[in-house]
């Protein structure tokens, strides 16, 4: 074989693998994506929510979802202003916000926050706490009041 035969093959090799790395999906950056939790959302009553996080632009994001608060009329989307707390393992919390919320428009659709966004400290634990969510005089406010399953997220 022929060095430059070598030397083009080797070449060929390495702009395949380096043109599928940077054609991959980006990695989600937090573990884990998704986690369920029992919620106490007062009138509205108790039951599961499922939480799921990411890293959105570099900065971690959540999402919040519950069938326990569901639809009585239609509300726009992007018009619910929405802050989750987060509790880190270590002391101290987290808070992220967003107004980012989908269209709420059927009649006992669940409660989706949208995406809300914050700042973390980067390999810290984070358990879901808390979220309250304002529409002019609907709030809506909800407490976790059990351990997250599969545990906590690190971003």
């Amino acid at each position: 074989m022929k060095i430059g035969t070598l030397v083009s093959g080797v070449a060929g090799t390495a702009a395949v693998a380096v043109s599928a790395l940077v054609m991959a999906p980006p990695a989600s950056a937090a573990a884990p994506t998704t986690a369920t939790v029992q919620v106490d959302c007062g009138d509205w009553g108790t039951g599961r929510a499922t939480v799921t996080a990411e890293q959105r632009g570099g900065a971690p994001a959540v999402t919040f979802s519950t069938p326990v608060v569901w639809a009585h009329h239609s509300i726009p989307a992007d018009s619910i202003s929405t802050t989750a707390t987060l509790s880190a393992a270590h002391g101290g919390t987290a808070t992220l916000t967003g107004k980012a919320n989908p269209a709420w428009t059927l009649l006992g659709q669940p409660f989706d926050s949208g995406v809300l966004t914050g700042t973390v400290t980067p390999g810290e634990a984070y358990r879901f706490t808390s979220i309250t969510s304002t529409f002019g005089s609907l709030t809506i406010h909800c407490t976790a009041v059990s351990a997250q399953t599969p545990g906590p997220f690190v971003f």
